[in-house]
């Protein structure tokens, strides 16, 4: 994998949960009613002022509205959020990377222009394939054809850092299947690219058609040969691959990930977001209604947990080695270190982890075995 020196920026997340309808593999917290966003944005708001110590004014510098599909929020509801957010938070003062998850379908002339004012500069697009028929499997709403569509108008916008995610491993898909797709999202020149395994999270709808036998799981080999490809074909293009499933053009890493990557502060606001500072992380119910209730009692609806050194090294251990970076070993005190390079070594004689310039890093070989690694790695008592 390549890097490059990322800053890291406190950050907000904001968690817009409305959808028009569900894919059949969405494992996040969302909801069809439409009818709850003013309700829901006053609420954000609110919980906006009564957490604004948080990171003890840390500065926020990005800020990421993730859903759902935040891009189903409504003009109007949009300019209350980020009126607030600017006047608020960051005083008429403006983050560094401001982040807009959406639809292909989404991406109207008049949404765009909305980003255009709201200062949005940068787009993460929910494309999934180039192929008609795999969406409507995944009960996508758009076509491939939208997607270009897209593009083209946040390009007129001069939008210029657009996002695009990527599955693969689909049921019956053929490696020259996904090589296609990857040529066409090249074909956008896109600045970043995230790509991942079609996952059957339990509980989804996905997941019980695989239980049912009406859809058969691809093979792990050719669902590896597929990340293989992936990787060649996105590094000969120039980009850096700084984390398992995360591809950029030099200067275009998402800030924002970053942070959850590099163990860096955040505030999540909204239904079942998640916040860290630190010391501990907390996160809010998973309920749309009970959430804007419970705000408008003037109480954040939220479970806490306080870090121990554990708890911290497993969570460096599970992050960190996701990147390019890998864990810097002078960071971790003695006793860690020992613990960490002891049950490494055997994956640094099979060749799945590598010590560079005191770092920690997965080998290519390693990546496609990340999590079996990173299990060996974490700390049990």
């Amino acid at each position: 994998m390549q890097t490059e020196n990322i800053p890291f920026m406190a950050g907000i997340y904001i968690h817009i949960p409305f959808c028009a309808s569900r894919c059949i593999y969405c494992a996040f917290y969302s909801s069809t009613h439409a009818e709850w966003q003013e309700a829901y944005v006053d609420a954000l708001c609110r919980e906006m002022s009564m957490r604004a110590d948080y990171l003890q004014d840390a500065p926020l510098e990005t800020v990421y509205l993730g859903g759902g599909t935040p891009s189903q929020l409504s003009i109007t509801c949009l300019h209350r959020l980020f009126n607030h957010l600017y006047t608020k938070v960051y005083k008429g003062c403006c983050p560094t990377e401001i982040t807009m998850e959406c639809n292909p379908d989404d991406v109207t002339p008049e949404w765009v222009s909305a980003l255009r004012e709201l200062s949005v500069n940068r787009v993460s697009m929910g494309a999934q394939t180039f192929d008609d028929r795999r969406l409507r499997f995944l009960h996508r709403r758009h076509t491939a054809a939208e997607v270009f569509r897209a593009v083209e108008r946040l390009r007129a916008a001069d939008i210029n850092h657009i996002n695009i995610d990527l599955m693969f491993g689909f049921p019956d898909e053929t490696r020259e299947d996904w090589t296609e797709d990857i040529d066409r999202a090249l074909a956008l020149n896109i600045e970043h690219l995230s790509a991942y395994c079609l996952a059957y999270e339990e509980g989804t709808p996905l997941y019980h058609l695989r239980e049912q036998g009406r859809v058969k799981e691809l093979d792990e080999e050719v669902s590896r040969s597929m990340y293989e490809t992936l990787i060649d074909r996105m590094t000969a293009a120039g980009y850096e691959h700084y984390e398992i499933s995360n591809f950029a053009r030099p200067g275009h890493h998402s800030l924002h990930n970053a942070n959850y990557w590099n163990a860096t502060p955040y505030i999540g606001l909204g239904a079942s977001a998640h916040s860290y500072d630190g010391a501990s992380r907390q996160w809010n119910i998973s309920d749309t209604q009970r959430y804007i209730a419970s705000i408008a009692e003037g109480i954040v609806p939220a479970e806490r947990e306080t870090l121990d050194a554990d708890t911290r090294y497993n969570d460096l251990v599970t992050t960190a080695l996701r990147t390019a970076r890998g864990i810097y070993l002078p960071s971790l005190c003695a006793d860690r270190r020992n613990y960490l390079m002891q049950n490494a070594r055997r994956h640094i004689e099979n060749g799945l982890l590598a010590v560079e310039a005191d770092r920690l890093l997965l080998t290519r070989q390693g990546l496609f075995v990340s999590d079996t690694v990173m299990s060996d790695l974490i700390y049990i008592d």
